[in-house]
């Protein structure tokens, strides 16, 4: 029998207990994995383990597979009104809200992130998406066309099905919340991975699912990794779609799985190289402050984190030195300390992949002007770092590192920027500062990225539609837009006494 995690929090921030079973879970019921295994839980800010949660294999994916069709055929899927699956995220939605300290907190030990931040945005932000697309939920129909008098046209917008998704670990809660909402808002089934680094917030919500009363099967839970669990989820023959968050390289991978197997739908959600263009025109003390948040919001772990920033020669120094001096003020600690701004990286990969970056930016010529080091003895926690005096060419001009890393580029003109700014094989995000709205307008037209931001930064709303261009992804999150990656349109025609 799976075990329980049980926690006691007794910290500035939050004083509180906390206690679920680790098992997968599976029609309703949390269970052992097929092959009894676990999976270490650590604390980032320690190193050390938390607890052990059960390990699923791909056996386990067949047997959520078969749960989640049963649920799809029987009590879910077109059996389940919209009004119904709008009761049931609107239950969960205020079961979320009730336990939002609980859910922050385990998102802090769990993923790193300070709890202020947990609080603030991600558990908030994870409630009102789920409220959201409970709005959505008896709204989702078709159209009528008009042929002749003698036919009657018409389209429904049907559940896919069972749908696969991922889900990274920079924002567990968070992106649980926008892949579950609009599938099940849309009468779909779930059979979802979580990332082995952070399951515990996605645990946790299977109690909350099953206290609001989806039905067994809706939502399945599986812990496990990407080479295993993720990889039968990508290739299965009975998923009919899978969504995924996470790195170009992965997507990739899960991309050719669904081609190879049964041409599954996809939805992919990658990384990020992100431009934040400040003109010499713009309040430069507010470009400054959302520079900081651009990048060294979530330890830099955010895929449209704004990691290449560029400035115009005529407030580069000006910019740099005030830029500098906000990054000092940004406080690395434990994330359960209340003036705790950022705090360790997610894991050992994580931290030794960003300082890998980190050296190769020094080997390669560019200037570490500050940070660019570890922070402290224990846990995985790295120095806010700026790089100056770098080239096109350089890994940390062109690579996605997710981590608390920025460059600074000088630019001449609009159209020396905007060159700069698209010489890139991503295309998520991007952000313009200016006083001159014209300017600023034109710019964020001619940046090719699936979202620009004007005079802010990483501003996301579970109504505004998130996703990439180029080799950023495919589909969009949030939004009615995202209700369209959980339906199959069908078209009905009917003869209403033609004769042929």
């Amino acid at each position: 029998m799976a075990s329980v995690f049980t926690h006691e929090f007794n910290t500035p921030a939050y004083k509180g207990k906390t206690s679920f079973n680790t098992g997968l879970y599976i029609d309703g019921k949390f269970v052992e994995g097929s092959d009894k295994t676990t999976i270490d839980v650590v604390n980032p800010a320690t190193g050390k383990i938390v607890t052990k949660v059960a390990e699923a294999t791909a056996k386990d994916v067949d047997i959520a597979v078969a749960a989640a069709h049963k649920a799809f055929e029987t009590t879910w899927g077109l059996n389940m009104g919209g009004a119904g699956r709008s009761k049931l995220l609107g239950k969960l939605a205020q079961l979320m809200e009730e336990h939002q300290q609980e859910l922050a907190a385990l998102e802090a030990l769990d993923n790193g992130k300070t709890f202020t931040w947990a609080m603030d945005l991600d558990t908030t932000f994870a409630i009102d998406t789920i409220r959201y697309y409970a709005g959505w939920a008896d709204k989702i129909h078709g159209q009528v066309q008009e042929t002749d008098e003698k036919k009657l046209s018409y389209t429904r917008h049907e559940p896919i099905g069972v749908v696969g998704q991922i889900i990274p670990w920079n924002f567990p809660l968070l992106m649980m919340s926008w892949k579950l909402g609009p599938a099940l808002a849309t009468g779909n089934c779930i059979v979802m991975k979580p990332s082995e680094f952070t399951p515990l917030t996605a645990i946790r919500m299977c109690e909350l699912i099953h206290e609001a009363g989806f039905p067994p099967g809706t939502f399945n839970l599986l812990t496990g990794y990407g080479h295993t669990v993720g990889a039968a989820i990508s290739g299965h023959m009975k998923i009919d779609k899978v969504a995924f968050t996470g790195s170009t390289l992965v997507g990739r991978k899960i991309m050719e799985a669904a081609a190879k197997s049964n041409l599954k739908d996809i939805t992919l959600e990658l990384g990020g190289k992100s431009p934040n263009i400040i003109f010499d025109d713009a309040d430069v003390d507010q470009a400054v402050n959302w520079a900081a948040h651009g990048i060294y919001w979530n330890h830099g772990q955010a895929c449209c984190a704004g990691s290449r920033i560029f400035v115009q020669s005529g407030i580069y120094d000006d910019f740099l030195a005030k830029f500098t001096e906000k990054t000092r003020s940004l406080k690395v600690g434990d994330p359960f300390d209340v003036d705790s701004y950022q705090g360790p990286q997610v894991s050992k990969i994580q931290y030794d992949r960003i300082m890998d970056y980190i050296q190769s930016g020094k080997d390669q010529g560019a200037t570490v002007h500050l940070g660019g080091d570890r922070n402290g003895t224990e846990g995985f926690y790295i120095n806010p770092t700026i790089f100056t005096d770098t080239t096109p060419d350089m890994k940390i001009v062109q690579e996605e590192i997710f981590g608390p890393v920025g460059v600074v580029i000088k630019f001449e003109d609009e159209e020396d920027v905007i060159r700069q700014a698209n010489d890139t094989v991503f295309g998520l995000a991007a952000a313009v500062f200016s006083q001159n709205i014209n300017r600023a307008l034109n710019t964020a037209h001619r940046l090719k990225a699936g979202t620009a931001w004007v005079n802010c930064v990483n501003q996301l709303h579970s109504n505004v539609p998130f996703g990439g261009f180029k080799q950023s992804g495919i589909g969009r999150e949030l939004g009615e837009y995202a209700l369209h990656n959980y339906t199959a349109i069908k078209s009905v025609q009917v003869n209403l006494g033609h004769v042929m």
